[in-house]
């Protein structure tokens, strides 16, 4: 019998990492297959088991898990923990991602292993590629970086950006005026950031310029500083348009380019500005770049075997080489 001990922050501590009525402590027990004794006179955490690696793998688990609830004053989620089990059953090391903090006393977290990486890295790095398939939280997580950048005073605007390809038109061709030309491409960008604002909020930061929703054609000769960028669905970008759009930016701004390979509208015939840069940028320093997969996605359960069947499909067809580009699996950290 393996024997481990760890040592308890506060009873306060312990309690909001257990969980209600030790709902976490039963997950946690129930996946590594230990057993949990707390010795409360000597301040300890007692985890027992017939298997050594699980005996310390929970320890860890339980230690780490104290060091977040101390750090953040907060009830882990359920989330949080079925996502902190699964990277230490994988070996690794758990990511303990702060909440995105945004409009109205709401937050926002990371659902899975990867996203919590993609979080750090929006925090921790200047330009941030992250590639990934649909429903995985590429452009709601770096909206929600970038509302918390903009309410913390961190950035002075947010720059929504995106390629006009869809259909084979283009800007000229769509009725309205500029606002309502780009409306249908930036939509889901538009969705993610109404979701973390308050009533009218986000309408006042358009009026006021504090959130500009800018068609990829329209930002070449630009240098933005102290803002926040997102260049959402850029498999849809040529190389000459993300170098364009990457030189855009200035003193004091992050930017975060998102998209998903297998979606691209481009010719067959053009270079993905998205695969492009996963080859031609990842060794450059201050750059980081991270892939999504299926088990990052936290959509309706369908979406997940939508994109289950169709990656199935794939595989018989010539597409699939260009999904697998070695820029994304070799190239990007696969979190």
């Amino acid at each position: 019998m393996e024997e481990v001990s760890i040592v308890v922050l506060s009873a306060r501590v312990l309690q909001r990492a257990l969980g209600s009525s030790d709902a976490h402590l039963r997950k946690i027990r129930k996946a590594l297959g230990v057993r949990v004794v707390v010795d409360a006179e000597n301040g300890k955490l007692i985890v027992r088991s017939e298997n050594a690696d699980s005996a310390r793998k929970c320890a860890y688990l339980l230690e780490q898990l104290q060091r977040w609830v101390d750090r953040d004053g907060e009830p882990l989620s359920e989330d949080d923990v079925n996502r902190a089990i699964d990277e230490v059953m994988q070996g690794q090391k758990i990511s303990v991602s702060r909440p995105f903090e945004v409009y109205g006393g709401r937050t926002i977290r990371p659902k899975t292993a990867g996203q919590a990486r993609y979080c750090e890295a929006m925090r921790d790095h200047e330009i941030v590629f992250c590639a990934g398939p649909a429903g995985t939280g590429k452009t709601y997580l770096a909206a929600a970086c970038a509302v918390e950048a903009l309410r913390l005073g961190r950035a002075r605007k947010i720059v929504l950006a995106r390629s006009a390809v869809e259909a084979g038109e283009n800007l000229g061709f769509l009725p309205g005026d500029l606002a309502e030309k780009i409306n249908p491409y930036l939509r889901p960008l538009f969705d993610a950031l109404s979701d973390m604002t308050q009533a009218d909020m986000l309408r006042q930061f358009i009026e006021d310029s504090r959130v500009e929703l800018a068609p990829l054609a329209y930002m070449r000769g630009r240098t933005l500083n102290d803002a926040y960028i997102i260049l959402d669905e850029a498999q849809n970008t040529t190389v000459s348009q993300m170098k364009m759009f990457l030189t855009r930016m200035g003193f004091g701004s992050r930017v975060v380019v998102c998209g998903d390979a297998s979606q691209s509208d481009l010719s067959r015939r053009v270079k993905n500005g998205l695969v492009d840069a996963f080859e031609r940028l990842g060794n450059v320093a201050g750059i980081k770049f991270l892939t999504l997969g299926r088990s990052d996605v936290v959509r309706h359960p369908l979406v997940q075997r939508i994109v289950d069947a169709y990656e199935y499909d794939d595989e018989d067809n010539d597409y699939s080489s260009r999904r697998e580009s070695p820029a994304l699996s070799l190239q990007g950290e696969t979190v």
